[in-house]
């Protein structure tokens, strides 16, 4: 699936270093100083290790099939210095139409806040269902027409580099990265569990949690598989759609659907190779990109693994 300026290679060797430590943070007290970016300080001080309690395991939902844990399952995922993320805190979904069983099941993660990504006509008949004590904000992220667009691929190789655009315009659309500034200003403020999602939990929501687990120094290997476990939460609704789409348009339009409900690693380095190119680091991507403030940028870090 291709040419991208930056390889995979590479990328993992650089991003490695470049995610965790040029967005580094050292806490000290009630006082937070943002480290030099070129990574003289280092990442992952015992300031920040994680005392997090035992977090039980995320359901898995039946009706929400990409619901899961941004920090992952089990102990969690670890960053720079073995630092642990704290599990419980922030999840990425797909829309949330949850049945009942399920809808119980979030209210007892005691969600403060859902964060819905899609666009209007995304979640017409769609709208969400949303546990007890949780608040609805709305932030229409995406850059252009998605259905309009994705109407004129010709080939699978069309719709693999639609949704490697989609995901460079995280980077360089203004109104798009507008709409994140929101959701990390918002996830900062807010307490409490929260939930991002857009329609699939994978593209916009994907990117989220990217740099949620870049801002600590997962590594990119890790980054990158989480990303794409998506592929398998969703597969049983993937086959379905696919087998729609065949039934109604034959097999050749199901082929150029495909990569537009899958993930591929290409997806996310477009992104990536994207925000490298423009801001050089996912630190100064937040800092200039975004326009967050070192202190929102440190009060994430601190909710993720302080």
């Amino acid at each position: 699936m291709t040419g991208l300026s930056v390889s995979t290679t590479v990328r993992k060797n650089r991003l490695a270093v470049t995610l965790a430590v040029a967005g580094a943070l050292v806490f000290a007290g009630s006082t937070v100083a943002v480290a030099d970016p070129t990574g003289a300080l280092g990442f992952g001080s015992s300031a920040l290790g994680s005392s997090q309690e035992l977090v039980a395991p995320t359901p898995r939902l039946a009706s929400v099939d990409n619901f899961r844990d941004v920090a992952g399952d089990g102990a969690g995922y670890r960053g720079v210095g073995g630092v642990q993320m704290n599990r419980g805190v922030f999840y990425r979904s797909n829309a949330l139409l949850p049945n009942d069983a399920d809808l119980a099941a979030l209210d007892g993660l005691g969600i403060t806040a859902v964060y819905d990504l899609r666009t209007e006509p995304e979640i017409v008949g769609k709208e969400d269902r949303l546990p007890a004590k949780a608040t609805y904000t709305w932030l229409p992220t995406l850059s252009g027409n998605l259905g309009g667009i994705s109407g004129k691929l010709k080939s699978p190789a069309d719709a693999v580099a639609f949704m490697q655009d989609l995901n460079r315009s995280f980077v360089t659309d203004a109104a798009v990265r507008a709409s994140f500034a929101t959701l990390f200003n918002s996830l900062a403020d807010t307490s409490g569990a929260q939930i991002v999602h857009c329609t699939s939990g994978k593209d916009r929501t994907g990117w989220t949690s990217a740099l949620l687990q870049s801002m600590v120094g997962v590594p990119w290997d890790t980054i990158m598989a989480d990303y794409l476990l998506t592929n398998e939460y969703s597969r049983l609704s993937i086959d379905r759609q696919l087998a729609g789409a065949a039934a109604a348009s034959g097999p050749e339009m199901a082929a150029i659907y495909s990569p537009i409900l899958h993930v591929d690693a290409s997806y996310l380095e477009a992104g990536f190779a994207q925000l490298e190119a423009d801001y050089g680091t996912v630190y100064n991507y937040l800092l200039t990109g975004l326009n967050l403030s070192p202190q929102t940028i440190a009060v994430l870090v601190n909710k993720l693994v302080g």
